[in-house]
């Protein structure tokens, strides 16, 4: 096989979205590193047995659950199994890429920040303003979570503890740039974060220009009808300005959750091509900073 050839499988491989049903992952449990809450995580894993880089996944608003199954859910907890707000009811989203990083042999882990904290149900567009979320908020509380993921998944045998990316969506993606932001200079922590249209105003960000040693991939729709690519962009341009390692990609016509799976936002060509090109740039973004 030619080398053309070989690019063009590869391609596709990474390109084709999943079109059967996906194995629930396994859930575990870990302390946040707010010294108080235990949060629930999800955790798909590679079939090759050894040591595996591994990915953090952060949840936007909506929460990690299906729509279908997370309006009557509140609290999630080691102790009430019973709630349907588990591994069978993660979204499409979820699933899809914690299978992806699975099937590229990573290990994923992605936390759910609120259903320990009585707020599994999440929430809904432009409710930022919403004094229910001053608790999970994106710039004091997720990143504490994200943090105690990285601790736990260096504790695990099958990963390679220095070898640990970060991945967020919407509140998740700003969440993401608030960890990286936290690192700073270090290189010890998370290697690159890979973040998909996150708020970038003061009420989202710890800061506006960002300083952060490992490289951040930042995902934006150019017609994403709940926060800013604009600002983004104005965020990026600044931090790239002081040193930060930072690509953005503005996908022509693609909209807010361009990679969510469902029917709804795949109708659209523009949202499509945006997910194909993402998960791309997904496994070279990780890949290039594995070393």
């Amino acid at each position: 096989m030619t080398n053309r050839l070989i690019q063009i499988a590869l391609l596709t491989m990474l390109t084709t979205l999943p079109t059967v049903a996906m194995a629930a992952p396994d859930t575990a449990f870990f302390p946040s590193a707010d010294g108080k809450t235990e949060i629930v995580g999800y955790l798909f894993k590679p079939q090759a047995p050894g040591r595996h880089p591994a990915i953090v996944l952060l949840h936007g608003r909506g929460g990690p659950y299906s729509t279908n199954v997370n309006r009557d859910c509140t609290l999630v907890s080691r102790t009430d199994p019973s709630t349907d707000c588990n591994a069978n009811g993660l979204s499409k989203r979820h699933m899809m890429w914690g299978q992806f990083w699975a099937d590229h042999g990573y290990v994923a882990l992605l936390p759910d920040s609120f259903g320990p904290r009585g707020k599994a149900h999440g929430f809904g567009r432009f409710t930022h303003g919403d004094p229910d979320r001053v608790d999970v908020n994106e710039k004091t509380v997720r990143p504490l979570d994200a943090e105690g993921a990285l601790t736990w998944l260096r504790s695990q045998k099958d990963v390679i503890g220095d070898r640990i990316f970060l991945q967020g969506w919407s509140n998740g993606g700003s969440t993401a740039l608030n960890v990286m932001q936290r690192q700073g200079a270090a290189t010890s922590g998370y290697r690159a974060a890979l973040v998909f249209y996150p708020g970038c105003g003061p009420a989202a960000l710890l800061a506006q220009t960002l300083e952060s040693a490992a490289p951040i991939t930042m995902l934006l729709g150019a017609d994403d009808e709940e926060v800013s690519p604009a600002r983004c962009q104005d965020v990026a341009h600044r931090s790239i300005a002081t040193g930060s390692k930072i690509d953005v990609v503005v996908y022509p016509g693609a909209t807010h959750d361009f990679d969510d799976p469902g029917r709804s936002r795949q109708s659209n060509p523009a949202n499509s091509a945006a997910l194909k090109d993402a998960m791309v740039r997904a496994i070279a973004a990780v890949d290039g900073a594995k070393d």
